[in-house]
């Protein structure tokens, strides 16, 4: 059994990431969906359970907490990936209307129902993945209407009860065409006829908003995270994915829980997150998908920041919710040891989502969101097999998923 923590470790930073402390033939008593206790099995003090499951050789975890998904969308993007097989940039595909404006016309003409039935079936497959806890964005509306709509079908994902979704309100993902010679007119429909919406109907918990090259300006990202704040939503944003964008420092001058992204960070940027409570969000697939730089995950960690690792679920850039295969990325791309990428992606990632003091932990009274491992020698195997499924068992809720 590992990813064991005190009930007041709410996140862990710099050198104490590496720190994943464990308890080898170990017994964990789960009673009314909850972790009631756990301690050597020599000690166990109960002498029967409605259920008891065997995990001889066998490695019990925190299910992963996802902070970052755009698990709501209308249609795969496989035609760009050939784009990019053919030599072109993330930036040419949406010039040429590719990409976030791709996904938002095809998301306008898609019915509710269906677009909520789509996301049911990739939420359940993440939880058969592993994952515990998840953040869904909204962002491939981009009209009043869709964007509502998005954010409705998150609401009916959260209503399934099966593992905490927290809401995000991305309007500000991309400028559609319409406004690209009037980007304050969409800023204004964004500020006036979204937000207050919303707020009045509960369905958003983050505003986030994606500053960097060809999207949103330092300025623009400032006047609308200001107004997400008036409407009670706090910052959580894309940042420094194409470029030195300056959106980690707006993030952190915003108070975000979380700046995401961070392929080009550098020391004045790791400066910045030195002095906030900031988590800094990594997002390894986008990189290995699009071939971007790696975010200096090694110099943050060696500086004392607190790291998030997170899927970047989405059809154009990250199409997959594997939490096992980001930890191999983590390891392998990032060189984080295996112990940090597992900090990263339970403790942390349920931090970027502030939910760590129920989940993303080995803790009594802890939500029981759990992994248990198929036979394996230690907890270095699991980044390392990456081309296998390592998980056994899903447990959430205290139920066998």
């Amino acid at each position: 059994m590992t990813g064991i923590q005190p009930k007041e470790t709410l996140r862990l930073k710099g050198i104490e990431m590496s720190n994943l402390p464990s308890l080898p033939n170990a017994y964990l008593l789960i009673e009314e969906g909850k972790i009631k206790s756990y301690g050597p099995d020599t000690e166990c003090p109960f002498e029967r359970a409605d259920q008891i499951i065997d995990c001889s050789g066998k490695i019990v975890l925190p299910s992963f907490c996802d902070s970052h998904t755009h698990l709501v969308f209308a249609a795969w993007r496989a035609n760009e990936f050939v784009d990019r097989i053919k030599g072109m940039t993330y930036e040419e595909i949406a010039n040429k209307g590719g990409g976030i404006l791709n996904s938002a016309l095809k998301l306008q003409e898609v019915d509710e129902d269906i677009l909520f039935e789509e996301a049911k079936e990739r939420l359940s497959e993440v939880i058969s993945l592993g994952t515990g806890a998840i953040e869904i964005k909204s962002g491939y509306g981009l009209t009043v209407e869709s964007e509502l709509k998005m954010l409705r079908v998150i609401r009916r994902l959260k209503e399934l009860n099966w593992i905490p979704v927290k809401s995000t309100f991305l309007g500000a993902h991309a400028v559609p065409t319409k406004y690209k010679n009037n980007r304050k007119e969409y800023i204004r429909l964004i500020i006036e006829e979204m937000l207050p919406v919303v707020r009045d109907q509960g369905l958003a918990d983050y505003m986030d908003v994606f500053c960097d090259k060809g999207f949103y300006t330092v300025e623009e990202t400032d006047q609308l995270l200001d107004a997400g704040t008036k409407y009670g939503l706090k910052a959580k944003i894309h940042a420094n994915e194409l470029d030195y964008s300056g959106g980690i420092q707006v993030g952190i001058k915003h108070k975000a829980v979380s700046v995401d992204h961070l392929e080009y960070t550098g020391p004045e940027e790791i400066k910045a997150l030195t002095s906030s409570d900031t988590i800094a969000g990594i997002l390894p697939s986008t990189a290995f998908f699009l071939g971007l730089p790696y975010a200096p995950a090694r110099k943050m960690i060696e500086s004392g920041l607190c790291i998030s690792l997170a899927s970047d679920f989405n059809p154009g850039t990250s199409p997959s919710g594997n939490m096992a295969f980001i930890l191999s990325l983590a390891c392998i791309k990032m060189k984080m040891t295996p112990e940090e990428a597992i900090n990263a992606a339970t403790i942390n990632g349920a931090a970027a989502i502030e939910l760590s003091i129920n989940y993303g932990s080995i803790t009594n009274s802890k939500s029981a969101n759990l992994l248990i491992t198929k036979p394996v020698s230690n907890i270095d195997f699991l980044p390392y097999s990456y081309g296998h499924s390592w998980i056994d068992k899903v447990i959430v809720g205290g139920k066998l998923s």
